[in-house]
């Protein structure tokens, strides 16, 4: 039946083409944005996941910092702590050297000694990264007593939020001691001989009167223990620095494999968008074509009054 009053036919075809209109609103969208989800009410669920991920990726871009500046206190550390240990070698060489030496000699060694103990000094005070030096700290201190770098970061699924750090300890690093005088370096230690010098290592003296066979054993020994704890506190900083190195790695690839899980969820396929762009435009025309077609059934019915 055709009528005047009603046109079904134009009524199903603006319909349709304002469903192909909404489509290609909908398509055109993700091609100008780059995104399926762009927002809450395109999916919910993958919307709520994705912006959860990327706030854990924001926390692990803050871990990445911390790594990196804890890396360049342990680096500076380590770095200092073996220069140290060469150093310390020599003095030991060169005591040594004084036991059988004359007077004379020793005085000559002493000033060799004493160019060693400036050099030391020297390099464990250059060892500051960031206004922190591991190698030179307080023992009076009660509450800084260990260096903690951010690992990670934790979320439960309950989200529940825990850290992970990697710690340092001042004890095992501490070649001076700036509160106590009981660091590697600046221990004393007395000796039991003739002499029976108190001496440390950064104050060692071979030239002092009377030293004997027994009191070069003590100071020998004495340096011994030094270098003892010194590769204590250099393994200690070299394991941290491994440690720290492997976590920096892994932060970065989780946090890329997390924004390649938030792009599998929310990005837009371009090709396949661009796909369906262009058959909307198709069926755009058409519908437009089909909605003419419509209307000109009411200029036909005027056709058979003529």
């Amino acid at each position: 039946m055709s009528s005047i009053m009603t046109n079904a036919s134009a009524m199903t075809a603006l319909q349709t083409l304002n469903t192909i209109s909404k489509n290609m609103a909908t398509t055109q969208s993700r091609i100008s944005t780059g995104m399926r989800v762009g927002e809450a009410a395109d999916n919910a669920a993958y919307w709520s996941i994705a912006t959860t991920m990327r706030s854990d990726n924001k926390a692990n871009s803050v871990v990445q910092d911390a790594l990196g500046l804890g890396a360049g206190k342990i680096d500076t550390a380590y770095t200092g702590i073996n220069d140290s240990i060469e150093v310390v070698d020599q003095i030991k060489e060169k005591v040594l050297l004084a036991k059988s030496a004359s007077t004379e000699d020793r005085a000559k060694i002493q000033s060799e000694i004493k160019a060693l103990q400036a050099h030391l000094t020297d390099s464990i005070n250059a060892a500051n990264y960031a206004g922190s030096n591991l190698l030179q700290t307080d023992s009076t201190d009660t509450i800084n007593t260990k260096l903690s770098v951010i690992s990670s970061y934790n979320r439960s699924a309950a989200g529940a939020v825990t850290t992970g750090t990697i710690e340092v300890t001042f004890a095992e690093t501490r070649l001076i001691d700036s509160g106590a005088d009981v660091g590697i370096l600046d221990t004393t230690a007395t000796t039991t001989g003739t002499g029976a010098v108190t001496q440390s290592i950064l104050t060692l003296d071979v030239t002092a009167a009377n030293l004997d066979d027994t009191d070069f054993n003590g100071l020998l020994t004495a340096v011994e223990a030094g270098l003892k704890k010194m590769a204590t506190g250099a393994a200690a900083l070299g394991a941290a620095k491994s440690r720290v190195d492997l976590q920096t790695n892994f932060v970065s690839k989780l946090s890329d494999a997390i924004e390649r899980g938030v792009g599998q969820l929310v990005d837009a396929d371009m090709n396949e968008e661009s796909a369906r762009l262009s058959a909307l435009q198709v069926q755009q025309q058409l519908g437009i074509q089909a909605l003419s077609i419509a209307n000109s059934n009411s200029q036909n019915i005027l056709s058979l009054f003529r």
